[in-house]
């Protein structure tokens, strides 16, 4: 049960005064989180300034620098209203102070209110942009109008928040000032010694600091108040995940040793030697897997840096100890490039493999179900189909998923399921900066794979205006005629009145009309059976060109692909780029990477092109890419496992989240159920940023 003390915090906006079921529904659709039924008091609290407006600035009528907000105070004189004939003529209020005289206009004015406003012979304190007609100064609807006396009430450094249609600002500012008077007393969860380092605030004084800023400089994220709040919603993050992993610890692990046999004739079999990184890799894994308690690892590495082979040498292991393995792809186009790419070195080493997949179907799928139940197959590679009610396993000890950022924290905790607590190894070819994998998997120990395995060939990058797309095509065409393949990546699959983006279908059409059946076409709205198709003609050579849209980013494998042509760049995160690029340079010749740009660039695109054609590095490209455009969609998929943050950014505030993960592990080693007087306010604060499942996590035990 959520603490009674909390109540006033979830409870609708609609109980704050003057909200009614209309504004309330306009604010649900702009601060509540997804899927709310209607947004509650702490959704205001959590809705924070996009910036300020300084009105602290008081100068002369003579001395306001043109549209900057200032400050002034006017002794108003004559009001001045336009004949009812006039139609949508502005009301215009003479006023002055010792410099000179100013106008105060209003458009649709209402008399008896302005009369009201801005009584004659008054002095009165009026903010807002002051413009210059024919050297006369003037000021359209002022954002402040006060008597002297009432000054001291002004909000000198007021904030300003993103809205919605329909909804006033001034509405919302009051909303946010009944929230504030709601927040109750609560008890510090962050560790003493933390706040004082760190000069943080405490809770409610954080939010009344950010809603009532003194300075400008209040309402930042670099601001204490703002820090402290980021702080909370890392802490509560990195708890959920901290109890998620202690939830799958608790269940005894299968102790999988092994003694190296099948690990040692897999390694024999392979055209290549392990590179040092995955050998470290592989380390870390065996020694998880030969402990008792189960192993949850993330495997990062770069595009093409061999981690299919630490996953088959891992399943080897598993094998070794007598259990089955089960590989999870995320589509089915790469649950077979993983049967066919791991089936003759798997074989050599006596290890028996099945794919299974959703098109398996009567006697064919209850025979495979068969040998699966009954241990038979040593190795299931396949996609969700593995984890359906039907499918059995005799003893499943390792699970692999590839592509984790596909799934979330509570799939994980499905996936291992089935069978007797198997060991979880999570692959990504993402590489995602440190921060964002400490958000999405904190509950993990990470592994990484740096550099790319013996005789991949460096990848030339240009950057080519689309102006150049003849040339282009032209080059392309003498590529195809000496045997090399060529992806042609598009960002949509139709044209649209919307965008001018070209659409893969117009560029197949196009591209068709120069080079005839070469040429073939996949993307996301096909079904899976016509992308396996398309994908087949071209690596076995049928096709030479691939005109495709992003459904080729990660995992597919044409080692004889060396050019990556790629229209609209500049619409491309940096990740996705550097994603799309790694699909070629995977066989013996030299490789390209074209892309092309429609100008002018922006300054963000200019330096996306720049890192790319700068180096080849995934998890330096990320990094810059989480500092260009923030943790926006980082991970090409808002779908992803990673959670988004209201209050928290990763790019302004990434040394907290690494405190928060080390804190959230201490405090359930010290309290692993929360009992103690911190315990209890960390119990508060999974509450408050809506991690009520987390608890739950707590209470199975």
């Amino acid at each position: 049960m959520r603490p009674s003390t909390l109540d006033p915090l979830f409870a609708s906006v609609t109980s704050l005064p003057g909200i009614g079921p209309k504004v309330g529904g306009l604010m649900t659709g702009l601060i509540a989180p997804a899927g709310a039924a209607d947004a509650k008091v702490r959704d205001l609290l959590f809705h924070l300034p996009s910036g300020t407006i300084d009105r602290r600035r008081r100068v002369l009528v003579a001395d306001a620098p043109e549209a900057e907000i200032v400050t002034l105070c006017l002794r108003i004189g004559r009001h001045a209203y336009p004949a009812k004939a006039a139609g949508n003529q502005p009301a215009r209020i003479l006023a002055e102070d010792a410099s000179g005289e100013i106008t105060l206009t209003y458009f649709r004015p209402n008399r008896p209110w302005l009369e009201r406003l801005l009584p004659e012979g008054e002095e009165m304190i009026v903010s807002g942009k002051v413009e210059r007609f024919n050297g006369r100064a003037a000021m359209v609807h002022p954002d402040f109008v006060a008597p002297v006396a009432e000054a001291e009430l002004m909000a000198l450094v007021e904030p300003i928040y993103p809205l919605t249609a329909g909804l006033a600002a001034r509405t919302l500012r009051k909303a946010i000032d009944a929230a504030l008077e709601r927040v109750p007393d609560v008890p510090e969860w962050i560790d003493p010694e933390l706040v004082r380092r760190h000069g943080l605030p405490a809770f409610d004084q954080a939010l009344k600091r950010i809603h009532a800023p003194q300075t400008p400089l209040d309402a930042t994220p670099q601001a204490p108040a703002w820090r402290r709040l980021a702080y909370d919603e890392f802490l509560a993050s990195q708890m959920a995940l901290a109890l998620s992993r202690q939830r799958m610890r608790k269940t005894r692990g299968q102790v999988l040793g092994g003694d190296g046999t099948l690990r040692r004739r897999i390694e024999a079999a392979l055209p290549f030697t392990l590179t040092q990184a995955q050998a470290q890799a592989l380390r870390e894994i065996h020694a998880d897997m030969a402990a008792p308690e189960r192993m949850i690892r993330l495997l990062q590495g770069d595009v093409g840096a061999g981690k299919t082979v630490v996953a088959l040498l891992a399943m080897a292991a598993a094998r070794e100890s007598g259990a089955q393995s089960a590989l999870l792809a995320p589509t089915e186009i790469l649950a077979r490039q993983h049967h066919a790419g791991m089936a003759a070195i798997a074989e050599a080493a006596g290890l028996s493999l099945c794919l299974l997949t959703g098109r398996d179907n009567g006697r064919a799928r209850a025979a495979k179900l068969e040998a699966i139940a009954s241990g038979q197959v040593d190795i299931v590679i396949g996609t969700h189909a593995l984890f359906q009610d039907d499918v059995a396993y005799g003893r499943l000890g390792l699970v692999v998923v590839d592509e984790q950022h596909r799934f979330g924290v509570h799939q994980r905790l499905q996936l291992t399921r089935k069978g007797n607590a198997p060991d979880l190894l999570v692959m990504t070819a993402t590489p995602i900066p440190r921060t964002l994998v400490l958000a999405a998997f904190g509950d993990m120990d990470v592994s990484r794979l740096h550099g790319k395995p013996a005789g991949r060939q460096p990848i030339t990058t240009v950057a080519v205006p689309m102006e150049r797309l003849g040339e282009i095509a032209n080059r392309v065409g003498r590529a195809i005629e000496q045997g090399e393949r060529v992806y042609w990546v598009c960002p949509l699959v139709e044209e649209s009145e919307k965008s001018d983006l070209t659409a893969a279908d117009e560029r197949y059409a196009s591209l068709r009309q120069l080079f005839g059946d070469a040429v073939g076409l996949v993307h996301g709205q096909m079904s899976a059976e016509e992308k396996d198709a398309a994908m087949t003609a071209f690596k076995s050579g049928q096709t030479r060109i691939i005109v495709a849209t992003t459904v080729i980013e990660v995992g597919v494998d044409v080692p004889e692909a060396s050019i990556m042509v790629i229209e609209h760049a500049e619409r491309f995160g940096l990740s996705q780029l550097h994603q799309l690029r790694g699909r070629v340079g995977r066989g013996s010749r030299a490789s390209s990477c074209v892309l092309l740009y429609r100008g002018p660039l922006g300054e963000t695109a200019r330096a996306r092109i720049a890192i790319l054609r700068e180096t080849e590095d995934g998890f330096r490209i990320a990094e810059e890419d989480l500092k260009l455009r923030g943790e926006g969609d980082i991970l090409g998929t808002r779908q992803s496992g990673l959670q988004s943050f209201r209050m928290a950014r990763l790019d302004e505030h990434a040394d907290l989240m690494e405190i928060a993960r080390d804190d959230a592990r201490l405090m359930l080693t010290r309290d692993p159920t929360l009992e103690t007087p911190r315990g209890a306010a960390m119990r508060q604060l999974l509450y408050l940023f809506g991690k009520d499942e987390a608890v739950r996590l707590l209470k199975a035990g």
